[in-house]
């Protein structure tokens, strides 16, 4: 790993990093921060766990990064999205987003994608964003499973979040191998169907254990796509987000991650 970092630092002109990166400079060193501006990340949902996700990456320093999803701004968003406030209700998350994250980091390389990922266009997606990893916060099912399927055959690195609602302890979350998660619903819904594909690992997480009181969710056509509200709190999404964020942001550093 070091002499990776130090092949690449040798490549890089003395004093690239800018200044708004000394603090993770201070923290990591010189190559592994460059090596970081060298990289292309993909997050496929600007929700309360995208977000947030999102804007970590950028803040690490990432010199590359395509945003999607296809929904405006609503009010409900507040308590937990990262573009959610009263001024930007009804605008496009992306838009939002884009306007947050190039003020972070004005010499960001940034694709911005304004759509529903849709299962045909999935793997179009994939094979045409050279990304060096992928960050799926999607919260429907279907396309969820259709992103870590491509990826896994494409060998893209994936970290997948597997919901925060209903949930209210964040000493509970954790990161894993997709077949090491247990006591969540949604982490059985994947499994099942990427054992249907052959795929039973190469595939990160984040989940909670932490079981959801049925009483909190709500069946509503309010919810398209899916079919159902569930109740969220502000820092559980968020502490989601951060996580997923520091799986991608320390495999791309090279720093090790302990999964459960």
């Amino acid at each position: 790993m070091n002499r990776q970092f130090n092949e690449i630092a040798a490549l890089i002109p003395e004093n690239m990093v800018p200044y708004w990166l000394s603090r993770t400079e201070l923290l990591l060193g010189d190559a592994p921060v460059e090596l970081g501006m060298a990289k292309h990340v993909l997050v496929v949902g600007l929700g309360g766990v995208g977000g947030i996700c999102a804007e970590m990456v950028a803040r690490a320093g990432i010199g590359e990064m395509t945003i999607i999803d296809g929904d405006k701004v609503d009010l409900s968003n507040c308590n937990r999205q990262i573009p959610a406030l009263h001024s930007t209700e009804k605008r496009m998350k992306t838009e939002v987003m884009a306007e947050r994250l190039r003020d972070i980091n004005p010499l960001l390389k940034l694709h911005i994608k304004t759509e529903f990922i849709e299962a045909e266009r999935i793997r179009e997606i994939l094979v045409k964003g050279s990304y060096d990893y992928v960050v799926d916060c999607i919260d429907t099912l279907s396309p969820k499973v259709l992103l870590m399927k491509n990826c896994v055959e494409l060998g893209i690195p994936i970290v997948s979040a597997l919901g925060a609602g209903g949930k209210v302890d964040p000493s509970r979350v954790r990161i894993a191998e997709i077949e090491d998660t247990h006591e969540c619903n949604l982490a059985r819904y994947v499994r099942k169907r990427l054992h249907k594909f052959g795929i039973r690992k190469g595939i990160t997480v984040v989940f909670s254990p932490e079981k959801v009181d049925p009483e909190r969710v709500i069946e509503t056509e309010k919810a398209f796509p899916k079919k159902s509200l569930i109740g969220t709190i502000s820092y559980m999404p968020a502490i989601v987000g951060c996580m997923c964020a520091s799986v991608v942001i320390r495999s791309l550093y090279g720093i090790a991650i302990a999964t459960e």
